[in-house]
């Protein structure tokens, strides 16, 4: 018996059931993403945990694209560093898709690439992609679209992927269109029944039904749930200019929102969505809404907060409520704009002339981006000031698995808001930006108000409390003082840091937004190796006190992120000088999202050092 029938034989006799990575190389373009999102989809509708991400270029088609799903009967979302299954459909990364298959792993290839394989180490199975669109029966029009379907019925019979729930996940894809499904499905069976004759199970690898972890699950991006937060959260004006990767949110806030707000009994719509000339004009219309009492939102990305730093400087300084998601990606300059990054939270908390401390919420997952949607009109507007939700491109264009989205029956809050009667009943003199409750946040006004006491001047200028144009330093430095107040009473608004702790522990970690599911699979396999450690989540910015609760209760703590420079690091030292000592910086800055083994490896070396 060769070497290599020995590690097939012995391969298949420990069963390693949904819990495996899934890797598949194609072309941009090439209508690969409708075949991932099947097995997915079909994965989760199983009952199976799965995560996925898309690793693609930034051109619209014709360069490598790689797209990896992980199953997880733990439930586990991070990426992993391994790659059991490999699914080879592009003749220009052959040889690199090849070496990634982790030892006794598998790998499927498009038979017409005829290229030396080399390895006796792992399974092989051939794909005749080509042969089978045809045998299909589908148009030849159309079978480099509907080729790719090809490795989705051959690995659905080699890991045995119920036909049914792929059935249902293209019904779901195509919204119940019979031609597309039926063409689709076609040549999955046919590649299902092709592989059943000719392929031999060579691999340990399996998938079964699962209950009790997905039952109560959806799959969305974080973008669209940020969207629907938003509808959900009351948003009247949204002001966009397109950028990768944050176009598909306020397209999906156009898409949902005239099923859920248009009412046929009111004359005109009850929102506004503007595709600007540019980023600019973007967030100016947004701060003008804002002013004028509507609820309004941008999203975009680094280079274009950079573009609108006047306007947002504008906003914080006349206390203008505004919401503006940022779905980071990878800089410097345009850097790699399909790759992920949180480069941009120093740039978003300090971003101004002079000055200036921005409101940040760092959701974590596609529920925490929902739930921020509504949640932020509401701090922007209680506050009085912009409110930055930071995303990232994994957690913002990946399909992720999420409970289904809690709809809170409370109302809106509008916060310090003086209507007509408030003013009619007034005797005192009203100032726009007097301190009346000691709290920092003044009353403000909205235009249209018919009483004239309401009226006053936004300005971006020097102010005193009652709105009129002052360059006296104590005017000034009165005004500044009560911004650090207002910030410093924005804190009882905002979400608490989620703390989550293991017997024992003398060191932590702290991390932020999408970062947290490997940090917590991170935390079980210390705790496996006797090194236990806690785990603190920030949940927006400015700091709560019990982060330096945390950091002072710990020997050392480790700061978890994906930038250069360990931004989040450096503001916790600024914020705790006196605790520099016991806060570690652990970086990663490649623009793949973070993974548990990465977090485990590099947090031992410095335990040792």
């Amino acid at each position: 018996m060769t070497e290599q029938s020995l590690m097939k034989e012995s391969s298949t006799e420990t069963r390693v059931v949904n819990d495996f990575s899934i890797t598949v190389a194609t072309v941009n373009g090439s209508g690969s993403q409708t075949s991932n999102l099947t097995i997915l989809r079909s994965l989760f509708k199983m009952g199976i945990p799965v995560s996925s991400g898309n690793l693609f270029p930034s051109n619209i088609q014709g360069l490598p694209t790689w797209y990896t799903i992980r199953a997880s009967k733990d439930g586990y979302t991070a990426r992993t560093e391994t790659h059991e299954i490999v699914i080879a459909m592009n003749v220009a990364t052959f040889a690199e898709d090849l070496a990634k298959v982790s030892p006794g792993g598998a790998f499927y290839y498009a038979d017409h690439l005829k290229l030396d394989i080399g390895r006796d180490d792992i399974a092989v199975y051939p794909v005749p992609a080509k042969d089978l669109a045809k045998k299909s029966g589908a148009p030849s029009q159309l079978r480099s679209y509907v080729g790719n379907m090809a490795y989705v019925g051959v690995l659905a019979h080699i890991i045995g992927i119920d036909m049914e729930k792929i059935k249902d996940a293209l019904d779901f894809h195509f919204k119940g269109k019979e031609g597309p499904v039926n063409l689709n499905f076609g040549v999955i069976e046919e590649a299902a029944k092709w592989a059943k004759e000719n392929l031999e199970k060579q691999d340990p690898f399996y998938v079964e039904n699962m209950e009790g972890m997905t039952e109560d699950c959806i799959m969305a991006t974080g973008n669209t749930a940020g969207a629907l937060g938003s509808i959900y959260g009351g948003v009247q004006f949204c002001g966009w200019y397109p950028i990768t990767p944050a176009t598909s949110l306020p397209e999906a806030v156009k898409h949902y929102i005239p099923g859920l707000r248009d009412k046929p009994e009111l004359d005109g719509k009850t929102y506004a969505i503007v595709q600007a000339e540019d980023e600019l004009a973007a967030i100016g219309m947004c701060v003008g809404a804002g002013w004028a009492g509507l609820r309004s939102m941008t999203s975009t990305s680094g280079p274009g907060i950079s573009l609108m730093t006047e306007f947002i400087g504008l906003a914080y300084y006349s206390e203008i409520p505004v919401v503006i998601w940022n779905i980071q990606r990878v800089g410097p300059s345009t850097g790699m704009p399909t790759r992920t990054s949180q480069g941009d939270l120093s740039q978003a908390y300090y971003i101004g002339h002079g000055d200036t401390e921005h409101i940040i919420l760092l959701p974590s997952s596609v529920n925490e981006c929902f739930e921020f949607g509504w949640k932020s009109f509401d701090i922007a507007e209680r506050v009085q000031t912009p409110v930055f939700v930071l995303s990232d491109l994994d957690l913002g264009m990946n399909q992720g698995m999420t409970e289904a989205f809690n709809y809170p029956d409370k109302e809106m809050d509008r916060g310090k808001v003086l209507w007509e009667e408030d003013f009619e009943k007034m005797t005192e003199r009203w100032g726009r930006y007097l301190d009346v409750d000691d709290d920092g946040i003044p009353y403000r006004s909205i235009p249209g108000n018919r009483n004239s006491k309401s009226a006053y001047f936004a300005r971006g200028t020097g102010h005193d409390d009652y709105a009129a144009y002052t360059e006296k330093p104590d005017d000034w430095e009165k005004n500044m003082a009560r911004l650090v107040l207002k910030f410093k009473t924005a804190q009882e608004y905002l979400p608490s840091p989620v703390i989550k702790q293991k017997e024992g522990a003398k060191i932590g970690m702290i991390a932020f937004g999408s970062t947290e599911s490997a940090i917590a699979e991170a935390q079980d396999i210390l705790e496996s190796k006797n090194v236990p450690a806690d785990f603190l989540r920030i949940k927006a910015l400015p700091l709560t006190d019990s982060v330096k609760e945390f950091i002072e209760s710990h020997d050392t703590v480790y700061v978890v992120e994906l930038n250069r420079d360990g931004q989040m690091h450096q503001i916790l030292t600024v914020e705790y000088p006196k605790l520099t000592e016991k806060m570690v910086s652990l970086t990663k800055h490649n623009g793949y999202s973070l993974s548990a083994e990465w977090v485990v490896s590099e947090l031992l070396k410095k335990e040792q050092e």
